[in-house]
């Protein structure tokens, strides 16, 4: 099974993640946070991040997060919900944490 580098940003903190690993289930082990606003998310934008780089090294979006993220204000071409994403294990992937988790 193979690894790859997971750097989140903007606090630029990276860990080493396995193939097949749910990107959200990474995310809490850098900001434990998440978890905790995973619990009350209500419309499934609290797992709402930027992939800066690396986009191909994770799952393709699924029909379900597509209608989710349809719904969401400040959806861009790199926005994903990180509950859906399964890190495929193929290329270092950047992501940016949205909210209040991104350090603005």
């Amino acid at each position: 099974m193979s690894t790859v580098t997971l750097k989140v940003m903007p606090a630029g903190k990276t860990i080493e993640v396995a193939e097949g690993t749910n990107l959200l289930e990474a995310l809490i082990t850098v900001e434990p946070g998440l978890a905790a606003r995973q619990a009350s998310d209500k419309d499934g934008s609290a797992s709402h991040v930027f992939v800066q780089e690396g986009r191909k090294g994770l799952s393709k979006t699924s029909r379900e997060e597509n209608e989710l993220l349809d719904a969401i204000v400040g959806v861009g071409s790199k926005s994903r919900l990180a509950k859906y994403i399964t890190v495929l294990g193929t290329e270092n992937v950047t992501v940016e944490l949205l909210g209040e988790f991104s350090g603005l």
